[in-house]
C-alpha cells in the first residue's frame, strides 16, 4: 500500500462537483444531513474496508441509505449496494476481503436527496518476490554470477514494467537495476548478477498508474560473496548470524599450484568491518593432514574476513563476507476493535537510532506487505500507530533493512484479533 511515515496523519479529500446527477454519474454536491467516514483510507489489495456514517434529522430510523462508487480509470459512479440505518440513523457497508483491488471513490444517498462528501480509497497492488537461491532467511551468490528473483502482481498488470531495486545503506536510499515487463499472467522474472561483494537489500516495483498506487514488494537480503580462490577455499557455517552468537570459518589450504593438501601450514585469518580501516590479525591455526583449517568466531558487527598463510601472506583466500543480523522485538495489543488506534512498539540490537523501520501486515495474499514507515528513535526503539478497518484475525510483524553494520531482520508476528464493535459506537463523518 502506498507508505506513509507514522507522524502523519491520513487525509481523506472530499470532492465536489457542481451539478446533482443521476445514479449513474459524477459525484454530487455534499450536504450535512448525511455523512460518510472510510476506514482505513489506504489499503493493500485485498484488504476488507468498513464504510460508515448518519443520516442526520428526525425521521432518520430505518431509511434506505444507496452506496456508489467510481472505479478509476472510469469517470462516472454507479449504485453498488443499499443498506438501511438503525434507530439513531447511522449505517455501514463492508466490501469483504478481495473486493477492493483499485484505487476508487465513494459516496452515499439517503433520503431527501440527501448525499454524503466523496471519500477515496487509495490501494497498492500486492506485489510478491521470490528470491532464488535461499539460505537462511537471506540469498546468497557470487560476485558476477546472476540471481534469479521472480513474483508476481495482483490484480493483474500484464504488460506494464516492474523494476528491480537494490539499497546498500540499509534502505536510506535505493537505485534502479533494472527492469521486466509483467507477463499474461501477472507474473515477473528479472535476473541480476552484481559485481561487488556484500550485503544488499533489494525489493520489486510497479510504479503508480490509475488503478493502483506506487507499490512495493517486502525487501530481501542478499550476501554476494568473492568467487572463491583455486586451491585456498575458504566458507562459513552460517554466512548470517543472529547478534550475539557465533559461526565457523573454514576451508582447505592446497600447496601452491598443486592439488595436493597444505599438511601443517600455519594459517591466519585476518577481519576487518565493512564500513573502513584495513584488515587486522584475529587467529592463528594449523592446517590439518587434508589441508583443512578452521576458526571459531562471533562478531558483533558484519565482518570480512580472509585467510592467508602465515609465511606467505601474499598466498590468501578470497574475501568472505560475514553477515551479522539484527535482532529486532515487537509487541501489540492482543485484541483490539474496528477502527481503534492502537499502538506498536519494539526495540533493535545492536543499537539502530535513526535507522529506518517498516511495519508490515499479512496480506490476503499470504504475503508482507508495508503499510507504515518510521525511525528508530532513542534507545533503539521504535512505535507506530494502526487503525484496523476489519473484524478477522490480522498479523504484523516489523522489519528493518541491512546496512554496512549489521544484516536486517524481521522480528516474530503479532497476531492481534479484531472485533466489530456495534455500530453506534463507530465514529461517523
Amino acid at each position: 500500500m502506498r507508505l506513509r511515515f507514522t507522524v502523519l496523519a491520513a487525509a481523506i479529500t472530499a470532492v465536489a462537483v457542481a451539478s446533482i446527477p443521476s445514479i449513474a454519474s459524477a459525484a454530487p454536491h455534499h450536504d450535512r444531513a448525511l455523512t460518510i467516514h472510510l476506514v482505513p483510507p489506504s489499503i493493500t489489495a485485498g484488504d476488507q474496508v468498513d464504510i460508515i456514517g448518519q443520516l442526520e434529522g428526525a425521521d432518520s430510523a430505518n431509511q434506505v441509505i444507496r452506496l456508489y462508487h467510481r472505479i478509476n480509470p472510469n469517470q462516472r459512479f454507479t449504485l453498488i449496494s443499499t443498506t438501511r440505518t438503525d434507530a439513531t440513523g447511522r449505517y455501514e457497508f463492508q466490501r469483504a476481503d478481495g473486493v477492493v483491488q483499485t484505487n476508487r471513490s465513494w459516496f452515499t444517498r439517503g433520503p431527501a436527496l440527501s448525499h454524503s462528501r466523496t471519500v477515496h480509497e487509495h490501494v497498492s497492488a500486492a506485489v510478491t518476490i521470490s528470491p532464488d537461491p535461499g539460505s537462511g532467511g537471506a540469498v546468497i551468490g557470487d560476485t558476477r554470477h546472476p540471481l534469479t528473483f521472480t513474483g508476481h502482481v495482483s490484480p493483474s498488470h500484464a504488460g506494464q514494467l516492474v523494476r528491480l531495486q537494490v539499497s546498500d545503506d540499509g534502505g536510506q536510499t535505493w537505485q534502479y537495476v533494472k527492469s521486466a515487463r509483467l507477463d499474461a499472467n501477472s507474473d515477473y522474472s528479472i535476473s541480476q548478477a552484481f559485481r561487488v561483494a556484500g550485503p544488499l537489500d533489494v525489493r520489486v516495483v510497479l510504479p503508480a498508474d490509475p488503478r493502483n498506487d506506487r507499490s512495493y514488494s517486502d525487501d530481501v537480503s542478499v550476501q554476494i560473496q568473492q568467487v572463491q580462490v583455486t586451491g585456498f577455499s575458504i566458507q562459513s557455517s552460517d554466512q548470517v548470524v543472529t547478534e550475539g552468537t557465533g559461526a565457523t570459518i573454514s576451508g582447505i589450504v592446497d600447496n601452491p599450484n598443486t592439488t595436493t593438501p597444505d599438511a601443517g601450514a600455519q594459517v591466519s585469518l585476518y577481519a576487518r568491518g565493512l564500513a573502513a580501516g584495513p584488515y587486522t590479525l584475529a587467529q592463528t591455526a594449523t592446517t590439518g593432514s587434508d589441508g583443512g583449517y578452521s576458526f571459531n568466531v562471533q562478531p558483533s558487527i558484519n565482518q570480512w574476513y580472509q585467510v592467508r598463510l602465515t609465511a606467505t601472506p601474499t598466498i590468501h583466500s578470497a574475501q568472505l563476507f560475514q553477515g551479522v543480523r539484527d535482532v529486532v522485538s515487537l509487541a501489540g495489543p492482543s485484541t483490539a476493535t474496528v477502527d481503534q488506534h492502537v499502538a506498536f512498539t519494539g526495540n533493535v540490537a545492536p543499537d539502530k537510532t535513526g535507522h529506518l523501520v517498516y511495519l508490515q501486515k499479512l496480506g490476503a495474499d499470504g504475503a508482507w506487505h508495508t503499510v507504515e514507515v518510521s525511525r528508530v528513535g532513542a534507545g533503539s526503539n521504535y512505535a507506530f500507530g494502526w487503525t484496523f478497518g476489519a473484524a478477522g484475525t490480522k498479523q504484523f510483524r516489523t522489519r528493518i533493512t541491512g546496512g554496512p553494520a549489521n544484516v536486517g531482520a524481521v522480528s516474530a508476528a503479532v497476531t492481534v484479533t479484531v472485533s466489530q464493535p456495534p455500530l453506534n459506537t463507530l465514529p461517523t463523518g
